[in-house]
């Protein structure tokens, strides 16, 4: 039987729901085979229904996020219902059905319990019961704010005798939520607010420092975690919109009441920033317009007192509109206004996964899961979670700190992934482009580019390449002139660069296309010694695991022993990011039961692949579902060791396998990572030019991982 964590808080804003999603993703990525259940739904804000439509966001967000299947909590009024009825032992026996579904399936589990409110005395009790009943351990969570660590200790003491009775479960460890909180932390109007006075409370708290609790985790107060987009406030406070613009995408983190004059409200207009003004002050609207035009991302502009600003004015802003400035209206005056938006509800809503994978990400690196599955000394799962994916390859390109160059150096959405790589230490990023401006573009994205990214101006390098190029391509005919003219490409300064050894690995394709990242690759750098093609792999993050489709972006029709070397690269980069290669060649035929042309390719280059790497899983040819579903392997190949196991499926042609891949990343919502290219002396990939911030951080942790790989084997 599963064991279980009974995630109980100890005030209302303990940010219960963060830190259990924080604490699933945590396990994931140590290897634990985990569950989530809630037994009982609660609304503790009344904006949080109306965010979420009646829905539990807890159990919304699970499902949303991972593959695992929680079941429907019970409504608190119906469980109060029971109580009041003296069914207390129905209830249980609910509760106890429903956490056996889950606890079936996985190692661990984890309960979120209910938060405390002082309306409804039965809640603490309730959350006891459960946690008996399931027999869980218990972890608190809490917000020290502004206690000392004195008052912390007393409330932790006074949580943890709520399960004091010798039948009652053991309260292990707490985690401390966002610590370092001012006092006034929410949607507050525009001022520096200082977080508290930091307290070591592992020394300071004897129920720490004498053992009684495990000091789980520390979670930092991160303001931004609060800001909501522009669209969440026109739902929460229902106010008219007067231009939508980007307000789904525009998130608020400050609020800027302002009736000043022109120049004592230049230093509010900053990126993120709503400013909130009675709709007759023209100047004020003028001067915010003025600053949407010269490129700062404004959260928006709020015109309040039921007033509108003359239509010649609205003219004379309308080219500000049109770069996405949302404008709202409010009927009420400034001040009321700002004090609807200053009393906001924190809560997350369902349809802002962004804000939920960041608290998230913040949560997990912070918990100590190795103490938490030692304690429970639960077995590292065989499989590879896409939680467990990430954490991975992000620990690897910390440690192999390489030099990674982007030529795309002044588009936006490289610049925040050069600035998230070196927040995070995972590669030293160059940008190759106009120092000033790309800091420009930084600062419309509210960035500020560190200056320890290296910025390489192409002017300025070019003509020392000419030569060492001409040296590279002396054997196609290539000239001085030719060079000069090929090296007007930053994608190729950049591949010389990585030619030369002057940096480990290039990233492109943001706004490039996949022949113009590849061509100067092959022209350049060229294979190395093992490899027969340059081919690609896709990291396809499925709900439970984490697998590898190759070739899906380079080859357009293999022959048997190309498609046998991409089988043996595919399992190669596979076995390289943690991954049992199992190999299936897939076909539109399993084993011996069709035959033509394309499937006898599959079946020879299963020959010519098992022959060359006899140590290697390898069958085929395996139709998709017999190589990827037990059951339909055991069906239709019963003697395969790969059918219904394989971790790498290694498609026939171009057109099959990007096909594929496309209809799952897209179909299913899965996150893919790649393509990453292999064979090459030294790493090159590309990037889909709809890629996400995201997605370029990890291809550039992915290529600096590669490049530590490639010196280790002595292939540059």
């Amino acid at each position: 039987m599963a064991k279980s964590l009974f995630i109980a808080p100890t005030s209302m804003d303990a940010g219960l729901t963060s830190v259990c999603l924080g604490l699933l993703r945590a396990l994931e990525r140590v290897g634990v085979s985990v569950g989530f259940y809630k037994p009982f739904s609660q609304s503790v804000h009344e904006a949080e229904s109306l965010h979420n439509a009646g829905q539990d966001s807890s159990v919304a967000f699970v499902r949303d996020r991972s593959h695992l299947d929680t079941p429907e909590p019970i409504p608190l009024k119906k469980a109060q219902q029971l109580l009041n009825r003296h069914q207390s032992d129905l209830l249980m026996e609910n509760v106890v059905g429903e956490f056996h579904k889950v606890a079936s399936k996985v190692d661990v589990v984890v309960i979120e319990g209910l938060v405390p409110d002082r309306s409804e005395a039965y809640i603490a009790r309730l959350n006891v019961e459960v946690a008996r009943n399931l027999g869980s351990e218990v972890i608190l969570v809490s917000t020290p704010k502004n206690c000392s660590a004195e008052e912390l200790d007393e409330e932790l003491e006074f949580s943890s005798r709520l399960y004091a009775d010798p039948s009652d479960p053991d309260v292990i460890a707490a985690i401390l939520n966002k610590v370092g909180e001012p006092e006034q932390s929410g949607l507050t109007l525009h001022r520096d607010r200082e977080p508290t006075a930091k307290i070591d409370y592992q020394k300071e708290c004897p129920i720490f420092s004498k053992g009684r609790l495990r000091l789980l985790a520390e979670v930092p107060w991160q303001p931004e975690l609060l800001a909501p987009r522009v669209s969440d406030i026109v739902r929460e406070l229902g106010v008219p919109v007067l231009n939508a613009g980007q307000m789904e995408q525009r998130r608020v983190k400050t609020v800027s009441v302002c009736a000043r004059t022109i120049s004592n409200m230049t230093d509010t207009l900053k990126p993120g920033t709503l400013m909130v003004t009675p709709g007759d002050r023209e100047d004020i609207i003028v001067t915010t317009a003025l600053a949407a035009l010269n490129g700062v991302p404004l959260a928006g502009l709020m015109l309040t007192g039921g007033l509108m600003p003359a239509q010649s004015v609205i003219d004379l802003c309308r080219r500000a509109l049109d770069t996405g400035l949302p404008v709202l209206g409010s009927d009420t005056n400034t001040y009321e206004s700002a004090h609807m938006l200053a009393n906001l509800s924190s809560a997350i809503p369902l349809d802002d996964p962004e804000r939920i994978e960041q608290a998230m990400d913040t949560v997990a690196p912070r918990i100590d899961a190795e103490w938490l599955r030692e304690h429970l000394r639960v077995e590292r799962q065989p499989r590879l979670s896409p939680p467990a994916f990430r954490y991975q390859l992000s620990e690897r390109a910390r440690a192999a700190n390489r030099r990674i160059v982007l030529p795309e150096g002044n588009e936006p959405r490289t610049i925040q992934a050069a600035i998230t790589c070196h927040e995070r230490k995972l590669a030293r990023c160059v940008l190759i482009g106009d120092r000033n401006e790309i800091s420009s573009v930084a600062e419309t994205l509210g960035l500020t580019l560190p200056d320890e990214i290296e910025v390489i101006e192409p002017a300025a390098v070019r003509s020392r390449y000419v030569e060492p190029m001409v040296k590279l391509r002396k054997h196609k005919g290539l000239t001085p002139q030719m060079a000069e003219a090929m090296l007007e490409d930053n994608v190729v300064l950049g591949t010389i660069m990585v030619a030369l050894d002057e940096a480990d690995g290039l990233v492109s394709g943001a706004v490039h296309t996949t022949a113009n990242t590849v061509r100067p690759a092959l022209q350049l750098i060229k294979t190395h010694d093992q490899a027969r093609v340059v081919s690609s792999v896709f990291f396809m993050l499925l709900p439970e695991q984490v697998v590898v489709y190759g070739d899906c972006a380079i080859n357009p029709d293999p022959n048997a022993e190309e498609l046998a070397d991409i089988a043996i690269q595919s399992a190669q980069s596979a076995e390289a990011f943690g991954i049992e290669p199992v190999v299936a060649m897939i076909s539109y035929s399993t084993g011996e039961s069709g035959s033509g042309q394309d499937v006898d390719k599959v079946r020879e280059a299963t020959r010519i692949a098992r022959e060359r790497r006899p140590d290697l899983l390898i069958d085929g040819p395996l139709q998709y579902d017999a190589a990827a579903i037990e059951s339909v392997g055991r069906s239709k190949a019963p003697d395969s060791k790969v059918a219904g196991r394989a971790t790498v499926f290694v498609f026939p042609d171009l057109n099959t396998g990007n096909t594929t891949y496309k209809a799952v990343q897209r179909s299913a919502n899965v996150v893919s990572i790649g393509p990453m290219l292999q064979g090459l002396r030294k790493p090159v990939n590309d990037l889909s030019r709809g890629a996400l911030v995201e997605d370029i951080v990890f291809t550039i942790a992915l290529t600096a991982v590669q490049a530590k790989q490639v010196e280790d084997a002595g292939l540059a």
